[in-house]
């Protein structure tokens, strides 16, 4: 695999920039596509569509594919479509790593968002100080056997708490013991000459699924991530909001009616004590279920038939349920996609999630508004790629080439 240099190109006064943009959008949701029908769905002219082309197909984003008659009775003038560079052989990639709490996970996307490979990183014996270099010494043992010839366009990181990706600083990661860590900084003097960009783990799965996702998330989403940390993340026309400091999408405070668990901060029934890993793993432990804290033990326990810890989970899925119909009164978004292991392998807790959050809102009345994430099980490293994707298909002529 090889690493791609910066390229910084004036684009005059943007036009050239967001037509590039426009293209790029057209030919990841209509791909392959002859350039003709770009200019119809996009609404730019021929000629500024061709311009555009030529120069995607320069920077290796798009591929022209063999060319296709105009017509099945091939009469008219044939037509050359195109679509985003994935091929096997020579298509570019971007690295994603999900830094959670017991273990990092790696991926590899193609310009899709589709995952070609992963591997978990366990945190076991590393003390919080030496996980970035850690960190970056697995991932670049990975990537060096991702297949040669294609290059790789940038590494995404994405992790919970308070993140400014402006600076690439975890600001605040209260289970990890981070506070004010120049995380991109520190991955890429592990890394060598690769561009890392880093941003909070529920912002990153929204600009996943407004990239690659339904298009109602295009509209409005709120995604809920729920883990070892829980917090939130709002996307307006396609836009990640991140607020002053980007400190936006804390939610771990969030009062979950009917919620009396004490929280740390001093009160009780708030939304992360409630229902996240830790919270769902130390309940098990207290009610015999599992030997030892750890939430995917109680989703393995329930898939094996122990109906304790199905209980356990379904009880879990209605609070996350009820956080969600605040967040859809508040906000009445499109969507309201969660992010939960257990109603990621198994839909009957989505349901429970779903019947929760329209049996407490007071304007959701379609449960299929709240949905899962579409890459699945694939969701973390899916989204630490997104890291690095989203800014590409906003600004494809000044970001990673050759």
């Amino acid at each position: 695999m090889t690493t791609a240099p910066r390229l910084f190109r004036a684009t005059g006064d943007g036009r050239r920039e967001t037509n590039a943009a426009t293209v790029l959008r057209t030919v990841l949701d209509h791909g392959p596509v002859a350039r003709r029908a770009i200019a119809g769905r996009s609404g730019l002219s021929q000629a500024a569509v061709s311009r555009q082309c030529t120069d995607l197909v320069q920077l290796g984003l798009i591929r022209e594919l063999p060319e296709v008659g105009a017509g099945g009775n091939g009469v008219g003038r044939p037509q050359i479509p195109v679509d985003l560079h994935t091929g096997e052989s020579d298509g570019p990639l971007v690295a994603g790593v999900h830094i959670g709490v017991p273990a990092s996970t790696f991926g590899l996307l193609d310009l899709r968002g589709r995952l070609l490979d992963r591997r978990t990183f366990p945190h076991e014996g590393l003390a919080s100080g030496e996980l970035p270099p850690a960190i970056a010494r697995g991932l670049r043992a990975f990537l060096d056997g991702a297949p040669r010839g294609r290059r790789l366009l940038g590494v995404g990181a994405a992790l919970g708490g308070w993140v400014d990706p402006g600076t690439g600083t975890a600001v605040r990661h209260a289970s990890l013991g981070w506070s004010g860590r120049p995380l991109a900084a520190e991955l890429a003097r592990g890394l060598g000459d690769v561009e890392v960009r880093v941003d909070n783990h529920a912002r990153a799965v929204a600009q996943s699924e407004i990239l690659f996702g339904r298009p109602e998330a295009r509209r409005s989403l709120v995604h809920l991530f729920i883990g070892n940390v829980v917090d939130a993340a709002l996307g307006i026309t396609g836009v990640v909001h991140q607020g002053p400091g980007s400190g936006a999408g804390d939610v771990a405070h969030l009062p979950v009616p009917d919620s009396t668990v004490v929280c740390p901060c001093g009160r009780s029934g708030c939304l992360e004590a409630t229902v996240s890993n830790t919270a769902l793993g130390r309940t098990a432990v207290r009610r015999g279920i599992v030997p030892w804290p750890d939430a995917f033990l109680v989703v393995d326990a329930a898939a094996a038939g122990d109906r304790r810890a199905d209980r356990l989970l379904r009880e879990r899925a209605r609070a996350v349920g009820r956080a969600a119909a605040l967040l859809l009164d508040v906000l009445n978004p499109d969507l309201v996609v969660v992010t939960e292991h257990a109603s990621l392998v198994n839909p009957e807790y989505l349901e429970e999630i779903r019947g929760a959050a329209v049996d407490h809102s007071h304007v959701c009345r379609d449960p299929e508004r709240v949905v899962s994430p579409h890459a699945g099980t694939a969701v973390l490293p899916v989204a630490a790629g997104a890291v690095v994707l989203n800014p590409l298909f906003r600004s494809p002529l000044a970001t990673w080439v050759r």
